[in-house]
């Protein structure tokens, strides 16, 4: 679900503004999955293009491998409608497990990017070197 190798790159890019940026990505994704969901609703095909790549690249950014994946399929698909004139409902299983894909991908990165969270030492339960 999470290239946790992203997900380091991305915290030891941004740095201390990390947590911060994370935050605006729970906002943001909130919102373009909201987009994404009354765009279905009102088959607009149209309306499905813009939140669908903002969430494509910013879970992307953190790592969120398979939610940018099914976001940039959704856009893609949103496109060919737009382009052919035709009704996108055909993707909504697709739209409907997007909020579930969202939510269990937020909060994976929020675990992991929560400095409480006990780490596992390494190896068996044991520090390297005992």
């Amino acid at each position: 679900m999470v290239d946790w190798d992203e997900f380091r790159a991305t915290r030891t890019q941004l740095g201390a503004a990390f947590v911060r940026i994370l935050g605006y990505f729970r906002e943001d994704g909130t919102k373009s999955v909201a987009a994404i969901e009354e765009a279905m609703r009102a088959r607009d095909a149209r309306g499905l293009v813009m939140p669908a790549h903002t969430l494509k690249s910013e879970a992307r950014q953190f790592g969120g491998e398979k939610l940018g994946a099914v976001a940039e399929d959704i856009e893609m698909f949103a496109r060919h409608c737009v382009e052919s004139q035709i009704s996108p409902e055909e993707y909504l299983p697709r739209v409907v497990e997007l909020r579930q894909l969202f939510e269990e991908t937020l909060g994976a990165l929020e675990r992991e990017a929560n400095p409480l969270v006990q780490r596992r030492p390494a190896g068996f339960g044991r520090a390297v070197g005992y």
